[in-house]
């Protein structure tokens, strides 16, 4: 069992920038691929960015690609999404997800945790 908490969301102006915090429990947290994924009102949650179990590998949905990154700091339990130059069409519900020995899906149906989401607002 693993439960994710996300942090960090909150109201920015376009073009500014925050980062996202996603902290899990438990000893095995190496071992899942880490992914972000968010869902705008009345939108289907759509994905955002993931990482590997190993870090080694990332992905990043096409229109935050260059102003995303992922990272993830397995002393620390942590995944971040660092997010610059926001739009407002970046504004939605942040999820971070859990997915066993994965290699960073797109597909929310791969992930086996979820947090309870984080706010994050981009005014123009």
């Amino acid at each position: 069992q693993v439960q994710l908490v996300e942090s960090g969301g909150g109201l920015v102006q376009a073009g500014g920038s925050l980062r996202l915090s996603c902290a899990a429990s438990g000893r095995t947290f190496s071992m899942y691929a880490m992914g972000w994924f968010r869902q705008a009102p009345g939108k289907e949650r759509e994905f955002v960015a993931a990482i590997s179990w190993s870090g080694g590998d990332t992905n990043y949905a096409d229109s935050v690609k260059g102003r995303f990154t992922i990272s993830r700091d397995n002393a620390k339990n942590t995944v971040y999404l660092q997010m610059n130059s926001l739009k407002s069409e970046d504004t939605a519900v942040y999820y971070c997800a859990a997915d066993w020995l994965g290699g960073g899906s797109t597909r929310n149906g791969e992930y086996d945790y979820w947090g309870q989401g984080t706010q994050v607002t981009v005014s123009s």
